[in-house]
């Protein structure tokens, strides 16, 4: 017998050494702050657009900014299930999968 814990028991986040024995699933969303300015929030939900279609074409097999381009990116939009990109977007797409953290 393995002394791993499981986590069909537990809720949340995973810990080191623990054995993950169900299919991931996202958390809760959580409302976001109230009182920001709209631009805020416009800014806010592009970002996280943004990095999920940076996330997508990543795991689709696009390494570079140079072979994202719009219509890949659309077309990867669509595939997720998220509505058409603004150019604005992609740019940022391309931007996220270019910088090196």
């Amino acid at each position: 017998m393995s002394s791993k814990k499981s986590m069909s028991d537990k809720a949340g986040v995973p810990r080191r050494g623990d054995v993950i024995d169900h299919a991931w699933t996202p958390l809760a969303k959580q409302p976001l702050p109230a009182g920001r300015p709209r631009s805020w929030y416009i800014s806010h939900n592009r970002r996280l657009k943004a990095m999920r279609l940076a996330i997508a074409l990543l795991d689709s097999g696009s390494f570079s900014p140079d072979e994202a381009t719009n219509e890949r990116i659309r077309d990867t939009a669509e595939t997720v299930g998220l509505h058409w990109p603004s150019d604005a977007t992609c740019r940022m797409v391309r931007r996220m999968m270019q910088a090196q953290r």
